[in-house]
């Protein structure tokens, strides 16, 4: 089956939206709970979010078609803590958001299982990703690349309370350029609707942290959204009405990084 679906774009702004997928093949999914076989920790619709702003942009997209479940694409291969000291899923993760197991007793994967998920579905993405760059790089001298993401708006294994609606994550800065950064920082702070955090419980996962390098002409920036503020949580339905608002500040984020 195709891993990832690339749609190669004209201007230098690649989005990458690695936990965009749910499909669980299945062989895997037959050892999983019940409740996990929906994946419902995947950033719901955000490819919806996106490719339409994308489009008119002309910005590249990156997506995957397997959940997070099966590998998460936003983690480091040798499976080391993006948040050391704190609870968290994984690489091959065995619980969910919700800290319940996701496998049967005794269903959980081996070593060996779990390298196979790492070549058969993190490579390839990872592989993809870094070239779409390099094209990128090659033909603008630069490239931003834009992480989309999204998470239900209280998640107590994570952190207390509910999180911010716009979640703005450069690695503490080391992942873009410092006027970038600001100036996204105003965009959002301007505007009144949403809660906005600036390298706070999420600063970027493995994919914002490894490829930004400012200095080597490219920047990588993570946006966590809430999902309440684009579909309903519990039936997972898009909402195009409540996603409107979403989209055009989202829009207005991506331009600064053209501009």
């Amino acid at each position: 089956m195709d891993m990832f679906t690339l749609h190669r774009g004209r201007v230098p702004l690649l989005i990458s939206l690695p936990h965009d997928g749910s499909f669980i093949p299945a062989d895997i999914a037959a050892r999983m709970r019940p409740a996990a076989r929906r994946s419902p920790d995947t950033d719901w619709h955000v490819a919806r979010l996106y490719e339409p702003l994308a489009e008119v942009l002309g910005a590249s997209v990156l997506k995957p078609r397997a959940s997070r479940y099966v590998v998460d694409l936003n983690r480091p291969a040798d499976g080391h803590a993006l948040y050391p000291g704190r609870r968290e899923t994984g690489l091959v993760s065995l619980i969910g958001f919700d800290g319940e197991a996701l496998y049967r007793d005794g269903e959980a994967p081996d070593a060996a299982e779990v390298q196979r998920r790492i070549n058969d579905f993190w490579q390839p993405y990872h592989d993809a990703l870094a070239q779409e760059l390099a094209r990128l790089r090659a033909e603008h001298g630069r490239v931003v690349l834009w992480e989309g993401h999204s998470i239900r708006g209280h998640v107590p294994m994570l952190f207390e309370g509910k999180l911010p609606d716009f979640n703005l994550g450069t690695a503490a800065g080391a992942s873009c350029g410092s006027d970038l950064q600001a100036r996204l920082a105003d965009c959002l702070q301007a505007q009144s609707q949403y809660s906005v955090a600036v390298n706070g419980r999420f600063k970027g996962g493995y994919i914002t942290r490894h490829y930004g390098r400012p200095d080597d002409g490219v920047q990588a920036v993570q946006l966590e959204l809430v999902q309440l503020n684009y579909m309903d949580e519990a039936s997972f339905a898009y909402d195009p009405a409540k996603a409107l608002p979403v989209q055009a500040l989202i829009e207005r984020l991506l331009r600064i990084c053209l501009a």
